[in-house]
């Protein structure tokens, strides 16, 4: 038993809802949570900066999970560390610029944005059949920027971008440790080491400004965008196929845009609203018609992880039985 099936199994018995019903439920439940957590973020910029409350959050979800998987040296050959740290630096990456994006453009459309990245890397992959999907993403980000107007912060927009490109790096590298490292002992390497990341480039000028009660601000924060979304993905995993639980985490970018407008009063207008719905489309439709080739693991992989927390989707791996599986990102996009 794993220490967060304490927090797993009270909801198995509390949650009776049937099947895949149950499951889908879960599984937007998860996306909500980490939308949210991100969207209650925005706020603490004034007093943190985006680079203080990115770093303080990576460092309380390193922390965390730290401290319920409890890894031991034992567990990783020397590759498998090095592999596990630079997988670290990724979600750093990812989360500093998407906080960074965010505090300069919508929360829908930064969210959309850096889904390019998972999205870019299941329409590259091996297979073919997928360039209407990529038009449609491409169609769906000139919406998103509107260049004709200049609508769009150029900062932002490319912050978003960096974000993109971090998380397609995640996700391939999260792939190459879920091949070679059992269950969450990876992410208990992983998430640590984008913590120290992202204190280091936070720095004491952005951390020097937190206070005790925003530290544990920030500690509920981090614990919204990571212990509850794994443990409502852990659930919905049990209750939906690989298919459709990727084709429901492409809503997330939809998710961000509601709670941008409920949480931040961020009012979409209808040419950007349109782009997000273009790129949820072609999200839901590369991940049901792409794959990625099985790989021949060289230890069992024995339970999903979410290692993302600022802000989307986590990324897609193969399953044993050759369809696509979503790693959880336990903290990040997506914000963590």
């Amino acid at each position: 038993m794993t220490s967060l099936e304490p927090v797993t199994r009270p909801l198995a018995t509390r949650l009776r809802l049937p099947g895949a019903q149950g499951g889908a439920l879960m599984a937007m439940g998860s996306m909500s949570s980490v939308q949210l957590g991100l969207a209650l973020s925005v706020p603490l910029f004034a007093q943190l900066g985006a680079l203080g409350t990115a770093g303080l959050r990576l460092a309380w979800a390193g922390l965390l999970v730290l401290v319920l998987v409890r890894p031991r040296r034992r567990d990783f050959a020397g590759r498998d560390l090095l592999v596990c740290a630079l997988l670290g630096v990724a979600t750093a990456g990812m989360v500093l610029l998407f906080m960074l994006s965010a505090a300069r453009i919508p929360l829908g459309t930064a969210s959309a944005l850096e889904f390019l990245g998972p999205l870019g890397v299941s329409l590259f992959g091996p297979g073919g059949g997928r360039k209407h999907w990529a038009a449609l993403a491409a169609v769906g980000v000139v919406l998103l920027t509107e260049p004709w107007s200049g609508g769009i912060d150029p900062a932002g927009l490319g912050f978003a971008l960096g974000a993109a490109a971090c998380w397609a790096a995640y996700i391939l590298l999260t792939q190459r440790v879920g091949d070679r490292v059992t269950g969450l002992k990876g992410l208990a390497v992983s998430l640590p080491v984008a913590g120290v990341v992202g204190t280091l480039v936070a720095g004491p000028s952005e951390l020097g400004r937190a206070t005790w009660p925003l530290l544990l601000i920030m500690l509920g924060l981090a614990a919204l965008s990571t212990v509850l979304p794994f443990s409502l993905e852990f659930l919905a995993l049990r209750r939906l196929t690989t298919s459709a639980f990727g084709t429901l985490m492409s809503l997330e970018p939809a998710i961000a845009l509601v709670m941008g407008l409920l949480v931040l009063g961020q009012v979409p207008g209808p040419v950007p609203a349109a782009g997000v719905v273009f790129v949820v489309i072609a999200g839901a439709g590369a991940t049901r018609t792409g794959s990625r080739g099985a790989a021949a693991p060289e230890r069992e992989v024995s339970e999903p992880v979410r290692c993302d927390s600022v802000a989307g989707p986590a990324p897609l791996v193969a399953s044993p039985q050759g369809g696509q599986d979503r790693v959880p990102a336990l903290l990040v996009h997506q914000g963590a």
